[in-house]
């Protein structure tokens, strides 16, 4: 009922946000996971007629970290099948939906979307689309401006939308470090739990995947400049960000994993095989064309700044939140051509005056903020 009340919007904005906040202090497993069986009730559910559906998700907190974009081409290229629903940003610079939009259409009805997985064996759309737990789109609406994600409403959030996709398998990351959104193991291994109580009750075949986030992944941090990433690994350049590129292959490996007919460990060297050949690259350009042209512009902003550093040294750390809260000040996700460009990792050598990172926007009123708030705290701390 409740669900079925969010979905119809018969709640206002500050009944759902006192709601948030009353599962953020006060929800059980147990009520967790009836949360997630309504939200799959007040939609729309897809079924594939595989004995296998497989899906890769990440909790999100890391700038930057968008495998999915490369996990899916590798395993449809492998021959499995993975109907990719992802929703726009949150919390962050660019969401999986965001960031893919600006290669292709992702607005899809059930249909097109039906017609790309069964052509392509894979899509990358948005799920508002095709009503897939609508009550969490509606949830997410009022989390949004509040920058508000707690775990029982996340892990709703994913199980729901991945049941209700026809999703039988998967591989869930979650990304511990100091800035992100879970902190320490000890806070991921109860969230995993979480994960797994839910998932098993619904049916759900999970692997949870604990990796390290201690600075962003990748070189971009919003949707154009992760698009450009996404496709250099794709393409095997040799300017590639290798750490994108290897986190990509191990999640595809585990993706693979579920393959019967893959023996057991071969799963990472068989992702790896898939996108050096440019199997996945040529997967990825038929996902593309089958999706349909993006309706966004895919140019970077033009207006640029360069954050220096302030001391010669080396890279000791970069903020994940404060990077993230830089590049959605400058525009991102709304403006897909706004973020940040990391120009020096952790561990590298810097000189007084060099730079650590681009900022780029098209809005001087949001460009300004984000310059300024570059200036109070850059994010990277040199030693």
């Amino acid at each position: 009922m409740f669900s079925g009340d969010l979905a119809a919007h018969r709640w206002s904005d500050m009944e759902i946000a006192a709601f948030l906040m009353a599962c953020a202090a006060f929800m059980t497993p147990e009520e967790t996971l009836w949360l997630t069986q309504g939200m799959v009730k007040a939609g729309r559910t897809l079924s594939w007629n595989r004995g296998i559906v497989v899906d890769k998700h990440c909790i999100g907190g890391v700038p930057g970290n968008r495998t999915t974009l490369i996990v899916a081409p590798i395993v449809a290229a492998h021959g499995l099948i993975m109907p990719k629903t992802s929703s726009r940003a949150i919390t962050s610079p660019a969401g999986t939906a965001d960031t893919m939009e600006v290669l292709a259409k992702v607005d899809l009805s059930e249909a097109e979307m039906r017609e790309v997985v069964e052509t392509c064996g894979a899509c990358v759309a948005w799920g508002g689309r095709v009503e897939l737990s609508p009550a969490d789109d509606v949830l997410i609406s009022v989390e949004r401006p509040l920058s508000m994600d707690t775990p029982e409403q996340m892990v709703a959030s994913i199980i729901s939308k991945k049941v209700a996709a026809g999703s039988t398998h998967l591989v869930l990351d979650v990304p511990v470090g100091p800035t992100t959104k879970v902190r320490d193991r000890r806070q991921a291994l109860k969230l995993k739990k979480l994960f797994e109580y839910v998932a098993d009750r619904m049916g759900l075949t999970m692997q949870v995947l604990i990796t390290d986030a201690l600075e962003p992944i990748g070189r971009g941090v919003g949707p154009v400049l992760e698009a450009r990433d996404v496709m250099a690994v794709l393409e095997n350049r040799p300017d590639a960000p290798v750490d994108l590129r290897e986190k990509s292959i191990r999640l595809a490996g585990q993706v693979l994993e579920f393959d019967p007919a893959l023996r057991g460990g071969a799963g990472e060297k068989r992702a790896r095989e898939l996108l050096e050949s440019g199997a996945a690259a040529a997967k990825m350009d038929q996902i593309r064309k089958a999706q349909g042209p993006s309706p966004i512009a895919n140019a970077l902003g033009d207006l640029v700044h360069e954050v220096r550093a302030e001391a010669s040294g080396h890279v000791e750390a970069i903020d994940c939140l404060r990077i993230a809260h830089v590049a959605r000040l400058a525009g991102a996700p709304t403006d897909p051509g706004a973020g940040i460009e990391i120009l020096r990792r952790t561990g590298d050598a810097v000189a007084a005056g060099q730079p650590i990172y681009r900022i780029y926007g098209s809005e001087r009123s949001d460009f300004g903020f984000a310059v300024e708030a570059s200036g109070e705290n850059s994010g990277v701390r040199i030693a």
